[in-house]
This record gives structure tokens, sequence and C-alpha cells, in this order.
């Protein structure tokens, strides 16, 4: 069996690889290993960029998520008994987000493909890579897959950057001391926009999925377990954290799922090796208080498809040689912003008096000032492309 690229991985960044390059006329294989109802159902990411948006809509795959997706047009920062809000329409006009799950954004995604008679290929085992330098390839549950590029988008856990040869790759990495416990309840948004709270408690983000559902997120130790946190002990913590400001209440319901996510920042360089091609959580990783992670590998695979479309038409390496290095301005550009919000917003053990206070500090400059407030709403948007 043979196609132009082999696409390891079935998320955001494998699918819209996919169907981008479908679009361009260029074959591709996509291999996954979990089942298609895991991924359609897996929640991860709920906040897109306006360059995300513009991506998926241009692709032909952004038509529920414009009539179901929810623009938002600011944030809200809370700390010290009061909010602020970040606006964006005054900030940065003609630019916002769109709250719209990743797994909605997979679900489109699959669709558009099995529609063009797409080669999608679920619960795929022992998947493995070879000749990576010369004539790559390949195999899976006994059958060998042959291609002339192969893109590893399989997320930081998966088989693609472990095949790149010790020592060819510099890894760049930071652990933080806390995690997120991630909540998904049955009830009405409190709040029309996301709330990020900072307080002595901890980190808490209200968030959202549709009218009717909402996501939750509170600091947590680092080795924290999703069992130790039962209904009741959440709705306690996220009022203590949330309800700080006069008139605001918490609305509460039925939780649908509770998860542990570590907080990591990590890349590696260069995103390439051969004729292998690392994208989205593969190649690197963001602390989610950014929402930088499944936007950031829409971005890769917009230079991913720019580079192979002119190596299929003619034979130009030129793109496809440049690919790290053009992808690696944008990832570090967005490790720096999540590390700063991370910081910004987060109680460390590890401060003292003196360091707390200046944290207040700074949150009452990026609050009060504009251009620190424009600095903040232009990355949290995205970056232009």
């Amino acid at each position: 069996m043979r196609t132009q690229v082999g696409i390891i991985g079935a998320g955001p960044a494998g699918l819209l690889l996919s169907h981008l390059l479908h679009l361009r006329g260029i074959s591709s294989v996509v291999l996954e290993r979990r089942s298609r109802d895991y991924v359609e159902r897996r929640v991860r990411a709920g906040v897109l960029e306006q360059g995300t948006v513009d991506t998926l809509v241009a692709a032909g795959v952004g038509e529920r998520m414009l009539r179901e997706g929810l623009p938002h047009h600011g944030i809200e920062l809370r700390y010290g008994g009061a909010g602020h809000r970040i606006p964006f329409e005054k900030l940065v006009p003609g630019r916002a987000i769109t709250v719209y799950g990743q797994q909605e954004v997979v679900k489109d995604l699959i669709a558009a493909r099995l529609e063009a008679g797409g080669d999608l290929r679920f619960e795929v085992e022992d998947v493995a890579l070879h000749s990576l330098e010369d004539r790559p390839y390949l195999t899976f549950g006994g059958e060998r897959l042959d291609c002339d590029v192969i893109a590893g988008c399989d997320g930081f856990h998966g088989v693609s950057r472990p095949a790149v040869p010790e020592g060819v790759l510099t890894t760049y990495e930071r652990e933080y001391p806390f995690a997120w416990l991630g909540i998904l309840a049955q009830v009405a948004p409190s709040s029309e926009e996301l709330i990020y709270a900072r307080g002595e408690r901890g980190f808490a983000l209200h968030s959202m999925r549709s009218p009717t559902l909402s996501r939750f997120y509170l600091q947590v130790p680092p080795d924290a377990v999703a069992e130790d946190w039962p209904d009741g002990r959440v709705w306690d913590e996220l009022k203590a954290r949330l309800e700080t400001v006069p008139g605001f209440t918490l609305a509460t319901g039925e939780i649908v799922e509770k998860s542990v996510t570590p907080m990591r920042s990590y890349v590696v360089e260069p995103m390439q090796y051969g004729r292998l091609y690392l994208a989205g959580d593969a190649a690197h990783i963001v602390p989610p208080t950014g929402a930088k992670g499944l936007n950031l590998a829409v971005a890769d695979v917009r230079v991913l498809t720019e580079a192979l479309a002119a190596y299929f038409r003619d034979g130009s390496a030129g793109l496809l040689d440049g690919y790290s290095a053009a992808c690696l301005k944008r990832v570090w550009r967005a490790q720096h912003f999540s590390w700063w919000m991370t910081t910004l917003l987060h109680t460390f053990d590890s401060d003292d008096a003196y360091g707390r206070r200046l944290q207040l500090s700074y949150l009452d400059y990026v609050t009060s000032s504009e251009a620190a407030a424009t600095t903040l709403a232009e990355n949290y948007v995205g970056y232009e492309w």
C-alpha cells in the first residue's frame, strides 16, 4: 500500500492536515490507535483563536462551529475581590475567540474526511516508523504503508517522536508544582465570558462548552487524583475561589466528568528529522492557562501543508527544510505567553509574602495599563498568520 503522506494520529492536527492536503490534491492515510468513538468523545481544549476559526472556515469544516460555537470578545481577570475585563473589541478590533470543544472540531473533521473518501484507520495496533532518512514507510497490524513523507501528529505519548534517533532532538522542559482538576458539568454558565480567578486558595477558571454545559478548572497539588474530589468538595472549592466579587453566584449542577491534568512546558528542536515532521503535542506542550495547545497544532499544520504542497507540486524542498524553524518562532512565543499567564495567576508554595504581593502588583499593572492589556489580548486571541 502506498500514499504520499502517512499521518499518525487522528486528533485535530492529523485530521486537519489530511483534509488540507486533500484540498490540494495530495493523498494521505491517517492511522489512529484509539477508536473513532474515543477520539470524538475526548474532552480537551475549547478556546479557538481567530486564526484557527478562519482556517476551519476556509477549509469548509466550520459551518457547525459558526452555528454552535460561542464567540467571546473578552475575558475577566478576577482577583483581590474585583473583576477586571480585558475587552478584545477595544484592544484588538475585529479579532475574538470562539469557545468550541476540541471533540467537536474532531467530529467535524472526521465527517469531512469520510465524506471526501478519506482513508482513516482507527484502532490500529503496533504502528512503527522505518527508514526516515530515505524511503520512509510505516508498519501496523501486519501491513506496510510506503510514504513520501510521514507526519507525526500523535501527541506527547505517541510513537513518532521516539522514532527519532537518540541525540538528534534537543528537549526543553519545565514542570509546574501543581496540576489542574478539570470538571465538566451539566449546568448553564454563570458568566458570559471566561473568568480567570487568582486567590490565596489557588487558581480557578470558569469556562463553558455550550449554553447548558460548563467547564471548570481548579489548581490542585501535582499528585492529586480525581477520586479525592467528590462533587460536594468540588463545588465548595469552586465557590470559594470564584464567588469573590459582589453579586456573583456560581450555579451548580451534575458533574459528568473529572480529570487531572499535569502542568508542563515542553519543546523539542528541531520538529523534523529526515522525512518525518512532528506537529502539535508530538513536538510541544504548553500549560493550558494560555489556551494555546490546539491552536499551535493548527498553526503547525498550516505551515506543513504549504511546505508539502510546494514539494509535491514541483519538488521544491525549501519550505519543508524550513518547517521546524518557521513553526518554532510561533511555538516559543506561545510558550512564553502560556508560562506568563500561568505564573501570573497561580499560587506557588515557594512564594513568600514578597513574591505574592509582587504578583498582585503585576496583575494591577495588566488591568490598569492599556498597553499591558493589549499585549495580553493580542496574545490570547492569537498571533497574526
